[in-house]
C-alpha cells in the first residue's frame, strides 16, 4: 500500500532480487503483469518506471568510484530530472548542485561530500547509494540487502535512517539482517523457492516457527 514498510524475507534462492528486477524493469515476466502506482508497466522499460517514482540500491555498490560523493548526487538528481545521465549539461546547476548537497547531509556524508566514492568506507559507500537512490525524489523505493557487510553500529544509523524516511514514500526491503528487517517493517512477506509463502507483521513473523525452519533448515528445508 501506499507509504507501507515492507520486508521481503527469504533464504538465499528463494526469488528475491528476481521480483525486484521483474518491478524495476531489468527483467521480463513470462507471465502476468507489472502494475505501478496504479499504471500496467510490464511492457515499459526500466528507465521509464523509474522516471515514474522508482528508486534502488542494489546486493552490491554501484557507485561512480571516480567521481566525489557530491558529484554521485549531482549525477543522480541530474538523471532523475532529465531522465537520463549526461556528461555535460547547459544552463545554470546551482539547484542541482544544491540538492547534491542537502543529500550528502541527509545520508550523514556532508563532510565527505568532496571524497571520492573509492575512498568511502563499505558503510559509507551503503550510505551514498541511499543518497543516489533518494536523488530523484521516489514514491516507491526498493532497498536490497542495504545492511550486508555493514558493523552493528552501521546497521544501527541506517535503521534510523530508514525509519525516519518521509511518509509519502513507500519502502519495500530486501535484507536478511532479521533485526533491521523487523525492526523497519510494517508488514513482511516471506518466499521460498520462488513463491510467496505467508505474510504477516513483524511480531507474527518472529513467532512463526515455518519462518524458523526455513532460516535453521527445518521442515521446510534450507539451502
Amino acid at each position: 500500500m501506499p507509504g507501507e514498510r515492507r520486508a521481503i524475507l527469504g533464504p538465499n534462492g528463494a526469488g528475491k532480487s528476481t521480483f525486484f528486477n521483474l518491478i524495476a524493469g531489468e527483467i521480463a515476466p513470462t507471465d502476468g503483469r507489472v502494475e505501478l502506482f496504479g499504471r500496467d508497466v510490464t511492457a515499459l522499460a526500466a528507465r521509464r518506471r523509474a522516471r515514474l517514482g522508482l528508486g534502488r540500491t542494489y546486493q552490491t555498490s554501484r557507485v561512480l568510484g571516480g567521481l566525489g560523493v557530491e558529484d554521485n548526487l549531482y549525477l543522480a538528481v541530474l538523471g532523475g530530472r532529465r531522465g537520463h545521465l549526461r556528461a555535460f549539461h547547459a544552463g545554470p546547476d546551482a539547484e542541482t548542485r544544491e540538492r547534491a548537497r542537502q543529500m550528502a547531509e541527509r545520508v550523514g556524508l556532508g563532510e565527505r561530500r568532496h571524497t571520492l566514492a573509492d575512498s568511502l568506507s563499505h558503510g559509507e559507500q551503503r550510505q551514498l547509494e541511499i543518497g543516489l537512490a533518494l536523488a530523484s525524489s521516489p514514491r516507491l523505493l526498493m532497498f536490497d540487502e542495504p545492511a550486508a557487510g555493514l558493523s552493528r553500529a552501521e546497521r544501527l544509523s541506517l535503521t534510523t535512517m530508514l525509519l525516519d524516511l518521509e511518509r509519502d514514500i513507500t519502502l519495500i526491503l530486501i535484507e536478511h539482517d532479521m533485526d533491521v528487517a523487523l525492526t523497519v517493517a510494517e508488514r513482511v512477506t516471506m518466499l521460498h523457492q520462488g513463491e510467496k509463502l505467508l505474510e504477516g507483521t513483524p511480531e507474527e513473523i518472529r513467532a512463526n516457527k515455518m519462518v524458523h525452519d526455513i532460516y535453521l533448515g527445518g521442515a521446510h528445508g534450507g539451502e
